[in-house]
């Protein structure tokens, strides 16, 4: 056997063992975002609901992709008091002091999704300040990111991984809307 043969036969048998190793560890990586995205609440804001014959549901087929670009808001709820704060019935649009905020469109749409343009560290900073990549615009309410943001880098990091391979639903968020 020449030389050349058994290096390029030990280099395709050694490859698989890399990339499933590699592929392994993505996949535990991409199980535990899975796994703190649905114990973390995500979908509670993330997911619209739609009505079913039980109540309230999310919508998985839109899950994670935000509010619904359909359902148009224009202005800040008036709110009575004692009450600081209004939400939508698809729990997508928050309305308070600070305005109203609309849920982000978190699936890797190309176009629409929130974190088409973060890097896994812009993600990281934005959990960790509250700021929009991390150096953005400010977070609104009801986003827990104080809370989110106290997670280990690796849980971060898992999230992100999630995150970046769901199904992709374009959505189309609007902005922010000022207070009056």
């Amino acid at each position: 056997m020449n030389h050349a043969f058994s290096f390029m036969l030990a280099a395709a048998l050694l490859a698989p063992a890399t990339t499933l190793a590699q592929d392994t560890t993505t996949s535990a990586q991409v199980k535990r975002g899975e796994y703190l995205v649905t114990t973390g609440l995500c979908h509670d804001c993330h997911t619209p609901l739609i009505q079913g014959p039980d109540g309230p549901a999310p919508d998985m087929k839109r899950a994670l992709s935000g509010h619904p670009q359909e359902i148009v808001v224009k202005a800040p709820a008036i709110v009575p008091e004692p009450w600081t704060g209004a939400m939508s019935p698809t729990l997508t649009t928050w309305s308070g002091p600070w305005g109203v905020s609309f849920t982000a469109n978190l699936t890797p749409d190309p176009e629409t999704g929130v974190l088409r343009d973060f890097t896994e560290q812009q993600f990281i900073q934005t959990m960790r300040t509250g700021r929009h990549q991390g150096q953005g615009r400010r977070i609104l309410p009801p986003m827990p990111w104080p809370w989110i943001g106290k997670m280990t880098d690796d849980d971060l990091k898992a999230v992100f991984a999630y995150l970046r391979q769901i199904p992709a639903v374009k959505n189309k968020v609007p902005d922010p809307i000022p207070p009056k």
